[in-house]
């Protein structure tokens, strides 16, 4: 006989009491502490609890009786179901506020290391159209809400944003605040077209179906990239030889109908100056390692920094908030406090935007990053800006970066860390020590994984300056970067 499920408790006209992480805010109900997304300190709701853990819990708001004076009214439409803008409801002065907070209370509670004061974060100028990047997904099944399928409404195929909890459904967006307006016309337009002409949406389950995404790129320099990625028209079996595959699957693109998409939207939309496509029948919507065509005009756009380009390609990292970006890099590049004469080690490096961008103020600057494609585009970049004085390698940091590297290519006077949200692995640590540089710059995308390297660092480095930077208004998400300098 199954168990009974246990009841979860309603709890009444309960006041929000503070911002936590991961985008919610928290009150604390006797000795529970409750995690509650979409409220602001303030706000006085009923709370219906939908997990339930020893000393936590996560419930949603079900009714609001009073509306907290700290409260912003949302500007989009999908606030609420998205899950990509958790803070809209926050008025953007008390957003920046809370994120600096958030970086000092990790760098105390985790890092437990002497700190200087935190400097002012520095907010973005733009709080919305931000984004230079923005991925969606296509499906034969949209979203519902509990409401729509009470209501009996059908499933329709959408393209949007996939949403937690049901892998194989896209919330369908009619306008996203992130990027220019071009991007909605964009997307609109493909799901009308593909709709008016019949074309099959991609089934997650089922692991086939024409269209199966689109990726919308732009630039300072006012280019737009498109790449729309098209999967099988029938199901792929994985267990077949990998030749046999290759030359069954290829059989499995609808090629023509995709061409005729692709000059259709290169008719409709002039300011498209890049326009990819891919086939990927993988399991996966990464096309990484996959061919990537160029329709129409460059397989590139540029970016622009300063009096640099960036060649950004449909596979290229860039940062998405390209604005912030600048400010960011320039932090770094002032923390690192160069002269001209310095070996700088940058790890991480991507394509190679901060080694180019602090080159000319250096004397040698020696990129790492795992990613060997990306190596390459750091190349170009360098070659596109006439620097002479970088070299990059591809490969695992922690391989990669040894004493024989060391030896070879000269302690460095400066390091410039940039890694990704895990932090740097125990053997990069342990290599930096070894290479004993003046000064680390470390830039970070989490501030927690950030202090537990800080404290790793700490018998042989101390933190003098701390400056947060926000790269995207309305999440939880903040960049910060820390300057460690030789005890």
């Amino acid at each position: 006989m199954a168990r009974k499920k246990k009841q979860l408790p309603v709890y009444q006209e309960i006041e929000i009491q503070d911002v936590a992480a991961e985008g919610k805010s928290l009150v604390r109900i006797n000795d529970l502490v409750v995690f509650v997304p979409y409220v602001v300190p303030g706000d006085i709701v009923d709370l219906k609890v939908t997990r339930k853990k020893n000393h936590y819990a996560e419930a949603v708001a079900i009714k609001f009786h009073k509306y907290s004076d700290k409260r912003a009214k949302p500007f989009c439409e999908h606030f609420g179901v998205c899950g990509g803008c958790k803070w809209q409801c926050l008025p953007y002065d008390e957003q920046i506020r809370y994120k600096q907070k958030q970086v000092m209370d990790n760098l105390t509670r985790i890092g437990k290391v002497e700190l200087p004061e935190c400097l002012s974060i520095l907010g973005s100028n733009k709080t919305q159209e931000y984004r230079n990047k923005l991925d969606f997904a296509c499906s034969n099944k949209q979203w519902l809400t509990e409401d729509q399928l009470r209501d009996g409404i059908p499933f329709e195929p959408g393209i949007g944003f996939h949403i937690s909890g049901a892998f194989d459904k896209v919330l369908p967006i009619q306008k996203c605040w992130l990027m220019d307006n071009l991007n909605n016309e964009i997307r609109n337009w493909l799901y009308d077209y593909a709709r008016s002409h019949n074309l099959t949406f991609y089934d997650l389950r089922a692991q086939q179906g024409f269209l199966r995404g689109i990726v919308l790129r732009n630039s300072l320099s006012g280019e737009w990239m498109v790449t729309v990625q098209f999967g099988p028209t029938a199901h792929v079996e994985a267990n077949k030889e990998a030749a046999e595959e290759e030359v069954r699957t290829e059989s499995l693109f609808a090629k023509e109908e995709a061409l005729q998409l692709l000059e259709s939207m290169h008719i409709q939309f002039s300011q498209i100056t890049s326009l990819m496509y891919v086939y990927n029948p993988k399991c996966n919507d990464t096309f990484g390692d996959l061919d990537v065509k160029c329709y129409y005009g460059t397989d590139h756009i540029y970016e622009l920094m300063e009096d640099l380009r960036f060649k950004v390609g449909p596979k290229s990292f860039y940062q998405t908030n390209t604005e912030q970006a600048y400010i960011l890099y320039k932090v770094a590049r002032d923390f690192a406090n160069l002269s001209g004469n310095e070996l700088v080690y940058d790890l991480y490096t991507g394509t190679g935007t901060i080694a180019n961008f602090v080159a000319k103020q250096a004397k040698q600057v020696i990129g790492i990053e795992y990613v060997p494609e990306a190596i390459e585009d750091a190349k170009v970049n360098s070659a596109i800006n006439n620097i002479g004085n970088t070299l990059f390698y591809a490969g695992d940091m922690k391989d990669i970066l040894n004493r024989d590297f060391i030896e070879k290519h000269g302690k460095p006077d400066i390091i410039i860390t940039d890694p990704p949200r895990a932090g740097m692995h125990q053997d990069v640590i342990d290599a930096i020590l070894f290479a004993d540089p003046k000064r680390i710059v470390y830039v970070s995308c989490n501030p927690a994984t950030q202090a537990r390297d800080l404290q790793l660092l700490d018998a042989s480095y101390c933190v003098t300056r701390i400056q947060p930077v926000d790269m995207f208004p309305h999440t939880q998400h903040v960049e910060n970067v820390v300057l460690l300098e030789h005890r």
